[in-house]
């Protein structure tokens, strides 16, 4: 399986063109916006097309097989995954027709915020995980929790122990990108062995894990998983 991903320079947190990034359409975005409580919502959408400096088409959104409405002069944050970082941009929209086919129209940005991801860099999460010892090789599920993930690997928390430094193990989660949710599936392998943080706990053991993960497709759910994890910490202004 090809896995393409835009051009993207090592700008660091500098500024830049949304052009620069050179995008093929069909490319997967991200829209959020905000419901009338002013909770964040996000959306899953295809890049059309663009008239540099006029405006960006994507494809409308849809939330449990319907269309989402947007209004005109409602504010977007739009981000997309690129080869090493996440690029992020405000924008505003301007139309969302029907025919021929359903298309919103938003404004053309005048920069892209672009952050640097380093394949280490690691966020915080608190999610439910399964995990299997393949070295041992029996049938015994381990339950505990994923405190922090990076496409590299993880941090585990357990009640009781899990295995040894070096034996390798299948972890399972429930992830969720955009509007979608899927259980992800990796190997690993335990890279080291310490006490839990959490302080509520009175026991437990905590295990670094390094993924191994041969599948590019789990592989690429667990990148977007990331990505999108560290996305939802920007702080766009207003």
């Amino acid at each position: 399986m090809e896995i393409y991903f835009p051009f993207a320079t090592s700008f660091g947190n500098a500024p830049m063109k949304f052009e620069d990034m050179k995008l093929i359409y069909g490319y997967p975005m991200q829209l959020q916006t905000s419901n009338s409580a002013g909770q964040p919502e996000r959306f899953s959408c295809r890049l059309i097309g663009c008239l540099p400096g006029r405006s960006i088409l994507l494809s409308v959104p849809k939330l449990a097989g319907k269309l989402v409405r947007f209004r005109t002069g409602q504010k977007v944050v739009a981000r997309l995954m690129v080869d090493n970082g996440i690029g992020i941009f405000v924008s505003v929209v301007e139309a969302q027709t029907a025919d021929p086919y359903p298309i919103l129209h938003i404004s053309y940005p005048d920069n892209v915020s672009f952050k640097g991801i380093r394949g280490a860099t690691r966020v915080a999460i608190d999610e439910p995980v399964q995990i299997l010892n393949l070295t041992i090789a029996n049938d015994e599920v381990v339950v505990g929790s994923v405190v922090d993930v990076s496409v590299t690997g993880a941090r585990i928390e357990v009640p009781s122990e899990l295995g040894e430094i070096g034996n390798k193990i299948q972890v399972t989660m429930r992830v969720g990108v955009a509007n979608l949710t899927r259980d992800l599936t990796l190997e690993a392998i335990i890279r080291s062995r310490g006490e839990m943080d959490i302080q509520h706990v009175d026991s437990g053991v905590a295990y670094g894990v390094e993924f191994i993960e041969p599948d590019e497709d789990r592989r690429l759910l667990l990148y977007a998983y990331v990505y999108a994890q560290i996305g939802s910490e920007e702080v766009i202004g207003s």
